[in-house]
C-alpha cells in the first residue's frame, strides 16, 4: 500500500499510513516512504525519516535508502546536499545511486554532476544502454550532435542494445502495441492524420511543441514531426478512434508505457484531457500520471527533465496493469 500510494504521487496518505502501522517497518518499509516524499516532493518529511530510521528502528541505510534520498534532494535543487550525501555514504555508491542523482543535475544545471553521473553508470554496468544514453542526450542538449554520434557508435560498437520505447492500450479484450512513428501498426495513416488534426485543435488551446526534447540536428519543423508521433500520443489518438470499444471504466483512457513519459507528452496529455473531457491515466516506467482537466496528479514535479532518462529498459506488461 505505501509503494502504491508512492507511485500515484500520494506522500501524505503514505505517512498517514505508516503512522497506524501496527507492524515493525523494515528496510522495504522505508524505500517505500522515502520512494513516497520523492514522488510528492516532500523534502522536509523525506529528511527526517532517513535521519531517522537508524535511532527509531536499528535500521541502517543501504544503496536503495541513499539513492532514494539523493533523488529527494536532488529533485528539490538541494544539489549540494545530496553531494554531500553521496559523499559521505558509508559504501561506494552504485547505479541507483549515481542515476537518482542525474535528473535533480539535470534539471537544477548543476551541469558538472551531471556529466559525471552516466560515466560512473557505464563504468558500472557498461553493458547498459543508460549511461550512454544520457551521456549522448546531454552532448544533443549542448549542439554537439558529432560528440553525441560517437557515444552511439560506441554503444554499437560494444554491442549495447536500447530497449524502443513502446505504449500500450486494450481495445476490445486485445491490447494494442504502439512503437514511435507508429511502425507496424495496421492503422498508422488514419491515426497520423487524426493526430494532426488533434495538434491543430491543442495549439489554440496553448501548445507549444518542445523541440528542445527533440536531440537531433535538424529543422525545428521536422522536430515537431518527431515529437507529435511518440508512441503515447499515437496510443491516445487510438484509444479515441475506438472509444465504443474500450476495456476501461467509465470516461478514462488508460495508457502503459515502457519508459518515462517525456515532457513534450506531459503537456500534450493534459491538454487533450480539457479537449475531450476525460481523464486520462498514463503508466509509465516509474509512477502514474493522471491527467484531468489541464492538471497532472504529480503536479510537473517528477517529470520535468525526465526525458532524458528515457530509454532504461523493456518493462514486463502484465506488470504495467498493477493498481491500473
Amino acid at each position: 500500500m505505501l509503494k502504491a500510494y508512492a507511485m500515484h504521487g500520494r506522500g501524505k496518505e503514505a505517512l498517514q499510513l505508516f503512522s497506524r502501522m501496527d507492524a515493525q517497518p523494515d528496510g522495504a518499509t522505508y524505500v517505500a516512504l522515502l520512494s513516497a516524499c520523492s514522488h510528492a516532493g516532500m523534502v522536509e518529511e523525506g529528511t527526517k525519516i532517513f535521519e531517522t530510521m537508524s535511532n527509531n528502528h536499528g535500521i541502517v541505510p543501504q544503496l536503495d535508502h541513499y539513492a532514494c534520498m539523493a533523488d529527494v534532494l536532488g529533485q528539490a535543487g538541494r544539489i549540494s546536499e545530496a553531494k554531500e550525501l553521496i559523499h559521505k555514504m558509508p559504501m561506494e555508491p552504485d547505479s541507483m545511486v549515481w542515476s537518482a542523482s542525474f535528473g535533480g543535475c539535470r534539471k537544477h544545471g548543476e551541469t558538472k554532476l551531471a556529466k559525471l553521473a552516466p560515466a560512473k553508470l557505464k563504468e558500472f554496468d557498461p553493458k547498459n544502454s543508460l549511461g550512454y544514453v544520457l551521456m549522448s542526450n546531454i552532448f544533443s542538449t549542448d549542439g554537439r550532435f558529432n560528440e553525441a554520434g560517437l557515444i552511439r557508435r560506441e554503444m554499437e560498437g560494444k554491442t549495447v542494445r536500447k530497449e524502443p520505447s513502446l505504449s500500450w492500450i486494450e481495445i476490445g479484450n486485445h491490447v494494442q502495441e504502439f512503437a514511435s512513428g507508429g511502425q507496424q501498426h495496421s492503422e498508422r495513416e488514419a491515426m497520423f492524420s487524426e493526430l494532426e488534426k488533434m495538434v491543430r485543435r491543442l495549439k489554440d488551446f496553448g501548445y507549444v511543441p518542445q523541440t528542445s526534447l527533440a536531440l537531433h540536428d535538424i529543422e525545428d519543423e521536422h522536430k515537431e514531426e518527431q515529437l507529435y508521433y511518440h508512441n503515447e500520443k499515437l496510443a491516445l489518438v487510438f484509444a479515441l478512434m475506438n472509444l465504443g470499444n474500450r476495456c476501461s471504466s467509465g470516461n478514462i483512457i488508460k495508457i502503459m508505457k515502457n519508459i518515462r513519459i517525456c515532457v513534450d507528452c506531459h503537456n500534450f496529455m493534459k491538454l487533450v484531457s480539457i479537449l475531450v473531457d476525460m481523464e486520462i491515466v498514463v503508466r509509465d516506467s516509474n509512477r502514474f500520471h493522471h491527467f484531468k482537466g489541464k492538471v497532472c496528479s504529480c503536479n510537473d514535479y517528477w517529470v520535468t527533465n525526465y526525458c532524458y532518462l528515457a530509454g532504461i529498459g523493456k518493462m514486463n506488461l502484465s506488470s504495467l496493469w498493477v493498481n491500473l
